[in-house]
This record gives structure tokens, C-alpha cells and sequence, in this order.
């Protein structure tokens, strides 16, 4: 596989490469929040209490900054099941996929009653060696979030190391010499 794989062509392929935005099928909705809430033992009334959330500049009961809530509200939800590409499919010499970091940049608060969409985006793509596999492949993408005015309300970064398996790599070598 050495010399095949070409970085270059695949960056000017793919980086800013988009899907289209999709709406996520329900509204964002209070009881999600705040079972969400329970499970990690976040005690925010600005999350759990409708009525002290009404008193407060928000307005009402906002989403808890997270990705992975910006994203559930953002999808089509778990049934009946549908498949999202989380971003533009790059090929890679390796299909073994590792989540290596999520950061997630707020512009606004998500609020209980708006309905958000997303659109995916490749933002980078570089190939960095690790011990296993020196063609290992980094994928930045990043899901836009947007509410039902389409404003922003945040970006979703997640870095994909896709790299090959042990075996892989040794049929590669032997086939390379």
C-alpha cells in the first residue's frame, strides 16, 4: 500500500466537503434534558426547573452544554432506525476507526421547543504515523448545528484516527518488498 494511498489528492478532495443540512425529527423537549440531567447528576435548575428557567434571561428550560445532547436533538432519533453518515465517507488505507477528542464551540443556548438541524463537514484530513501504522489517517469533521431560524448554536469537532490492523500492515510490508 505504500506510495498508493495520496494524501494530497484526498485533502483536496474531501476537506470542506459538506452534507446537506437534515432536520432532527422531534423538538427539542424538556425530559430528555432532564433525564439527562439524573444520569450524570447535574442539579442545574436552569435545566430541571421550568419555572425558575422562566425567570431567567433564557426564558426557559435550556439544553446542558453538550455535543452529545446537541447532536441526539439534532438527529432523527432512535427509531425507527435511520442511517446518518457522520460526515462524507474519506477513503483510508486502514477501516479500524478511534474517537480521539470532541470540542464543542457554543454560540447560543438550545432551548426546550426548538428544533435544530445539522449539516457535516470535513475540516481536515493528515496523515500522522503512530507505532501501529506509519499510513494512519486523522480526520477532523465537524457537525454545524443550527435551530429553526437557522442560527448556529454550535460546531461539533471530532478528530477520527482510521488506521489499519496489525495484519494489515505486515501484508502491506511483505507485498512492498
Amino acid at each position: 500500500m505504500a506510495g498508493a494511498y495520496d494524501i494530497e489528492a484526498v485533502r483536496r478532495k474531501y476537506v470542506g466537503m459538506e452534507t446537506v443540512p437534515t432536520r432532527g425529527r422531534y423538538p427539542v423537549e424538556h425530559d430528555p434534558i432532564r433525564r439527562h440531567c439524573h444520569m450524570v447528576e447535574d442539579t442545574n435548575p436552569l435545566f430541571l426547573d421550568p419555572e425558575y428557567a422562566g425567570k431567567t434571561p433564557w426564558g426557559s428550560v435550556i439544553c446542558p452544554p453538550s455535543g452529545w445532547l446537541a447532536m441526539y436533538f439534532a438527529s432523527f432519533g432512535p427509531w425507527p432506525p435511520v442511517f446518518e453518515p457522520l460526515v462524507p465517507v474519506v477513503p483510508t488505507p486502514g477501516k479500524r476507526i478511534v474517537n480521539m477528542n470532541q470540542e464543542v464551540e457554543w454560540f447560543d443556548a438550545i432551548r426546550v421547543g426548538d428544533h435544530l438541524s445539522v449539516k457535516r463537514r470535513i475540516a481536515d484530513v493528515y496523515q500522522k504515523p503512530i507505532s501501529l501504522d506509519q499510513e494512519a489517517v486523522w480526520i477532523v469533521s465537524e457537525s454545524i448545528i443550527s435551530n429553526q431560524r437557522g442560527e448556529v448554536v454550535c460546531v461539533v469537532r471530532n478528530t477520527l484516527l482510521f488506521h489499519r490492523s496489525p495484519e494489515e500492515v505486515a501484508a502491506a510490508e511483505q507485498r512492498d518488498t
